[in-house]
């Protein structure tokens, strides 16, 4: 079984808008909500994760 250990977002302000990242399983990037950490978790690629911080970036720049 894959053991993410999950670090919050810099961003997230406690209250409504939380999320955790896990980056230590090689080719997975794992996504969860932190006020629901027994819930569902979204996994995706390296790559993916990367492209959909470009694009948040992009965005706020």
């Amino acid at each position: 079984m894959t053991t993410f250990v999950f670090r919050k977002s810099s961003y997230s302000n406690g209250k409504e808008e939380c999320v955790e990242v896990a980056t230590n399983v090689p080719g997975a990037v794992a996504v969860r909500d932190s006020k629901d950490p027994e819930g569902r978790i979204l996994r995706v690629t390296p790559a993916a994760w990367a492209a959909f911080q470009r694009v948040l970036r992009a965005s706020n720049g």
